[in-house]
């Protein structure tokens, strides 16, 4: 008896062995990971217009913080970087639909998104800031001094700015943009008090349109950005956060950070 339970139990963990390679072959088989090697290709999307993270250049190609990221990455899968620049309102239905393999592109992370998809460990961390009309410089000391129905804000449509605005300066006057440059300058001309939206995009205009807005430099929220990829795919997500531990670890990340965030010699080939 002894003899046919010992033999019984050998057989169990042997098909429990055997189930779960098959399943873990699958996995790796439907793994987008798998299918960007085999495809020779990293498709990934983004919406230019988002400095410094990613924008048109002067010579037609892409640049920015995230693009150089992303070329990082492709490279070290050993493929080519494609970039798909896609509006911001069908970015994330893009990627569910399959026609980039990642989302790069300066994308908050946040409950309600990662209902739909998984995100990889944080890169950067972000905020949203102030710019404002120079005529209320010191009257507009922080947002809550624009929550009156007096004060018309303006904010990127679908973005955090647009949560935050509603969120935190409900009684003021929303006006939602598709860029946030068509925002900025609305602020730039005097037809909106503020615009909210990310620090850095924020800081680089203000210094690029000095004396027709003002910066109040100071992130009023806490926002870090991230990857995102389509769900129930372990083997890219763990790559992912491997990748983005080694370029932290061995200086790659200070660097690439460093060009786009503490120098401005790039903004002369911004198209």
């Amino acid at each position: 008896m002894k003899k046919i339970n010992k033999l019984c139990a050998g057989l169990v963990m042997l098909a429990t062995s055997s189930f779960g390679f098959a399943n873990s072959s699958s996995l790796w088989e439907e793994s987008t990971l798998n299918k960007v090697i085999g495809a020779n290709e990293l498709r990934v999307c983004f919406e230019a217009g988002y400095m410094p993270f990613e924008m048109k250049a002067k010579n037609g190609d892409y640049m920015g913080f995230d693009i150089d990221i992303a070329k990082l990455l492709a490279k070290s899968m050993g493929v080519k970087h494609t970039p798909v620049n896609t509006a911001w309102d069908g970015i994330i239905p893009a990627l569910l639909t399959n026609k980039c393999d990642i989302l790069i592109g300066g994308m908050t992370i946040t409950s309600q998104r990662n209902l739909k998809v998984n995100f990889a460990d944080s890169y950067i961390v972000v905020g949203q800031s102030l710019l404002i009309k120079p005529s209320l410089t010191g009257t507009i000391k922080s947002y809550k001094d624009l929550n009156d129905p007096k004060y018309t804000i303006a904010a990127k449509l679908g973005t955090t700015g647009e949560i935050s605005a509603k969120k935190l300066i409900p009684k003021a006057t929303i006006r939602l943009f598709e860029s946030e440059a068509e925002g900025a300058l609305e602020v730039a001309n005097g037809n909106a008090d503020a615009l909210v939206y990310d620090f850095p995009s924020n800081a680089i205009f203000s210094s690029q349109n000095k004396g027709r807005v003002v910066h109040l430099d100071e992130a009023f929220t806490y926002e870090p950005l991230g990857w995102a990829i389509r769900k129930g795919d372990p083997d890219f997500l763990n790559y992912l956060n491997t990748f983005l531990r080694q370029i932290k670890g061995d200086g790659t990340y200070e660097r690439i950070y460093n060009k786009w965030f503490k120098d401005d010699a790039w903004l002369k080939n911004v198209q």
